[in-house]
């Protein structure tokens, strides 16, 4: 008999993009380094018990070189619901997006430029400097390493994009360089969501639930602190967010170099902002950003425990594209997600 399986979970295993035609996709993350892995059907019961989405589907896995996360799956549906996010503000319940590690930032931004010159649908940002680990004491420019990121934002209709490029730090588990890819990108490093939730209940469930490790809560930016922040998320003059991270319990609170790439961010903001919901274009059968996976051991312990927690639409467990037992669910926070037994 073969003994039971310890239930565990590791970072966010897939970024899901809904779409009608693949190959330009297939061809654009190519430049990040991505290749085809696997690929998929559905007929649309299963995909309405596993997805609600009455719809035939076809799924492709790209893989990024020996990545075991951040990995991207395109679902190709035969009747999509709606256009999705698109290129809608990122101040939004609901909103989504994917961060990607590169080792020349400013050449994307190039590529950005000349896809806006051609007429391409795209938003993006100048690049902006962020010392994200403070040092002691005062760093005189032009004597002492700057250490921190330069990062853009790049909107287009089916992806939402932050792009970032380290400076004078590393960390070894946390993104991988393809170095032939055009755009020298790592696989897929963390995923973000909005909620507003002042009383922080719904982020319990990442940590007691799904048993992810809190590695940075109730960090705070306002408008004034970062113009990143500024344009990335719409601040107003006296806004703030705050963030709170949960990563793979393999990474650490308190040792740096031990982070672990496939980190979610939970970025919040107050109550007392209107907000507009935008879940019902950020789940299966939407186009663009409308899903992320997590691949566990033990897929029954954790469906016990979704099922016991305050999550709903808990679906029951079926096969999906790939063959693989999976079960979905809506987060109490508002978001879809779906566990791969893996």
């Amino acid at each position: 008999m073969t003994p039971p399986q310890t239930p565990s979970i590791a970072g966010v295993y897939e970024v899901c993009i809904g779409v009608q035609k693949p190959i330009p996709q297939i061809q654009y993350w190519e430049q990040f380094g991505y290749r085809i892995g696997q690929v998929g059907d559905l007929a649309n019961e299963v995909a309405k018990r596993l997805y609600g989405i009455n719809s035939a589907l076809q799924s492709i896995r790209l893989f990024h070189q020996d990545a075991d996360h951040g990995l991207i799956r395109l679902m190709v549906w035969e009747h999509p619901v709606n256009q999705g996010l698109g290129m809608d503000s990122m101040k939004v319940k609901g909103n989504r997006w994917a961060t990607t590690l590169t080792d020349d930032v400013l050449n994307v931004l190039n590529h950005a430029e000349e896809a806006e010159a051609a007429g391409y649908p795209i938003r993006y940002t100048p690049s902006y400097w962020e010392v994200i680990y403070k040092r002691e004491g005062k760093i005189s420019p032009f004597v002492d390493p700057t250490v921190g990121v330069r990062e853009i934002m790049l909107l287009q209709p089916l992806t939402r994009q932050i792009l970032f490029e380290r400076f004078n730090y590393t960390l070894p588990h946390y993104g991988k360089i393809n170095p032939s890819s055009l755009l020298r990108a790592s696989q897929i490093t963390h995923m973000g969501a909005i909620v507003q939730d002042d009383s922080k209940q719904t982020l319990r469930f990442y940590e007691e639930v799904l048993g992810l490790l809190r590695v940075r809560d109730d960090a705070v930016t306002t408008y004034d602190s970062s113009a990143a922040a500024r344009q990335f998320f719409d601040l107003q003059p006296g806004e703030q967010i705050i963030v709170t991270a949960f990563d793979d319990p393999r990474s650490s609170k308190s040792d740096l170099q031990a982070a672990r790439s496939g980190r979610l961010y939970i970025v919040r903001l107050p109550d007392s902002i209107e907000l507009a919901d935008r879940y019902d274009r950020s789940r299966p059968g939407c186009l663009g950003l409308s899903l992320y996976t997590y691949r566990v051991r033990s897929l029954e312990t954790y469906f016990e425990r979704v099922k016991a927690s305050a999550a709903s639409a808990v679906t029951d467990m079926a096969g999906n594209e790939f063959g693989e037992r999976s079960f979905s669910f809506v987060a109490p926070d508002g978001y879809f997600w779906t566990l791969i037994e893996g």
